[in-house]
């Protein structure tokens, strides 16, 4: 008999349930299209609807777990993007929507924040840079806006732990949430009590930490019947996305990954970690990695983000073919020679196209903007050389971004360095599978698992 992790794999753009076996194998899987809602508290404001995640993700597990047949199902865990959260009261009702990453209201008080608490502080406590999606500013945007909001909070539950909870009925913070939040301690792999302690908050408000497959509950009887997942199965903690998503790619410590998607995430995993000026400076962002004593720093930029708005824009007549990307490739292929630079700062509103003319075509400015994300692969890389000391020879590339043969062409161009694709897209669900299945027994460790799922990651 087979044995599967299901992986309940909540993302930006998309919904998935997906079975995993024992030897990496993906058994099935389903997904339905995830989209933010606009706060109904707050206009122009976007948020994610709890509700109609778990429903979606429920539907998609039923589907899943229906058509496994001769399979014992070992575990589920969760994994999300990074930062998002909702408050709860002591009923447990939760009394303020999840602020989506996506939503631009904590600008409005950065500065504000960091006239009271210097950024620099922050960063040399928590290694995280500035971005207006930190847990930290829509914390404090809801003390200054909602502050009743803060006063009636009993607990904090990072996304993962809110659909963990709908699993269990258990409550929990798991690491690699915490890191993404500018609410940790790097040095303790905690929260700061100096930062909580700004806020007004107590510690106590976000549930025990959780390591990567610690098991936190188990399906409740409702939860069974929703998605199918037999009652009494384990609840591992899992967390962030992306975190998962470099283990599961098969990285080394001292290894660089390039975690290719809407946003494009460069990470290494390290044994030092930077929180000092230099680093802040630069852009580094430093995070727990999955494994305990190690370190994830990074950094970040909209990527497919951009390339999507050059779809919607230019290849709108084209843009529902099945071959679309296709299209975009080949015609960028088909340009010889180009001068156009394109800033791709979308986020800070400094997007732009130089030399454009009136022979300008979508495919020319599809390879400038492949051409601009290179370049910000290589000036990145070489931060993180930089500042860690270590001298990179290859590159590991996951995420959709990955399948982009033109893309990782001009990767190796820039960077002038061996471009190491991983075929398999399931990076993220494989790196969690793979601790979960170390915890309820099947594995000795998660780098057993590793070992065990190499086939299955270089196909």
């Amino acid at each position: 008999m087979k044995q599967a992790i299901i992986v309940l794999d909540c993302g930006a753009t998309n919904i998935r349930a997906v079975a995993v076996s024992e030897t990496g194998e993906i058994l099935n899987q389903k997904s339905y299209s995830n989209n933010t809602r606009e706060d109904p508290y707050f206009k122009t404001g976007r948020i994610w609807d709890v509700d109609e995640i778990w429903e979606k993700l429920s539907k998609a597990c039923k589907h899943v777990t229906a058509a496994l047949n001769n399979v014992e199902i070992k575990g589920v865990c969760t994994t999300t993007f990074g930062v998002d959260g909702a408050p709860y009261d002591k009923s447990g009702k939760q009394i303020y929507p999840v602020i989506s990453w996506a939503c631009q209201r904590s600008n409005t008080i950065i500065d504000e924040l960091h006239d009271a608490f210097p950024l620099e502080k922050l960063y040399k406590i928590s290694g995280v840079n500035q971005f207006h999606f930190n847990t930290l500013y829509k914390l404090y945007w809801l003390k200054k806006y909602r502050p009743e909001i803060l006063q009636n909070m009993d607990k904090w539950l990072f996304m993962p732990a809110i659909i963990s909870h709908k699993l269990s009925g258990a409550n929990f913070t798991d690491v690699s949430m915490m890191g993404t939040s500018m609410l940790g301690d790097l040095q303790k792999r905690g929260f700061s009590e100096e930062i909580l302690s700004f806020l007004g908050i107590e510690a106590k408000v976000f549930p025990d930490l959780k390591e990567a497959g610690e098991m936190v509950g188990e399906v409740n009887k409702e939860a069974a019947e929703l998605t199918g997942i037999p009652q009494g199965v384990p609840v591992f903690s899992a967390g962030h996305d992306t975190q998962f998503a470099v283990f599961g790619s098969g990285a080394q410590i001292n290894e660089a990954v390039l975690s290719s998607g809407t946003w494009e995430i460069l990470m290494m995993r390290s044994e030092k970690m930077q929180s000092n000026t230099l680093a802040l400076q630069a852009g580094i962002t430093t995070e727990f990695d999955t494994q305990e004593s190690l370190f994830n720093p990074g950094m970040q930029w909209l990527a497919s983000g951009v390339l999507e708005w050059i779809k919607n824009q230019f290849y709108s007549a084209e843009k529902e073919q099945k071959d679309i990307y296709e299209i975009m490739i080949s015609e960028a292929l088909e340009i010889k020679e180009s001068e156009l630079v394109f800033n791709t700062d979308f986020l800070s509103k400094n997007g732009a196209i130089q030399g454009l003319s009136l022979q300008t075509s979508r495919g020319e400015i599809y390879l400038a903007a492949l051409k601009a994300l290179a370049k910000k692969t290589r000036e990145s890389l070489s931060i993180l050389e930089e500042l860690s000391g270590v001298k990179v020879k290859s590159l590991v590339v996951v995420g959709g971004g990955s399948k982009n043969h033109l893309w990782n062409q001009l990767r190796a161009q820039y960077l002038g360095i061996d471009i190491r694709s991983i075929p398999q897209t399931e990076t993220t669900v494989l790196g969690a599978a793979m601790f979960a299945f170390a915890a309820c027994g099947v594995y000795q460790s998660a780098e057993e698992a590793r070992n065990a799922f190499l086939g299955i990651i270089d196909k």
